[in-house]
């Protein structure tokens, strides 16, 4: 399993921009996927965005043109540009990495956009 350490969380207003970071213990070369998930009070946990080995992005429709997942193989972190925030952004932002049938998780980022 890997170790991920997530930041970057924070108030911004609406139509503003945040960038989270999740860095791993280790190399994320060997990683087949690392993604972000969002859980909102009273909602389901949903995956947001997601990167493979390869480079193959994925993203809900909803953020779709406003986020942008990305890693710097170097830093062993995954990052996650949002723009044009909106108050239904607003969760608790979870990495995850998987290798295999091993999954392992990041501590979650509180995210709010909030006049």
């Amino acid at each position: 399993q890997v170790q991920l350490v997530e930041s970057g969380g924070g108030l911004v207003q609406p139509g503003g921009s945040l960038r989270l970071s999740c860095t791993a213990s280790g190399s994320i070369f060997s990683i087949d996927v690392m993604g972000w998930y969002r859980q909102a009070p009273g909602k389901q946990r949903e995956l947001v965005a997601a990167i493979t080995s390869s480079g193959v992005t994925n993203y809900v429709d909803s953020v779709k043109g406003r986020f942008t997942i990305s890693r710097d193989n170097a830093k062993n972190t995954v990052y996650l540009q949002m723009n044009s925030l909106k108050p239904d952004d607003t969760a608790v932002y979870y990495c995850n990495a998987a290798v295999g049938h091993l999954r392992s998780w990041g501590q979650g980022t509180q995210v709010v956009v909030s006049s």
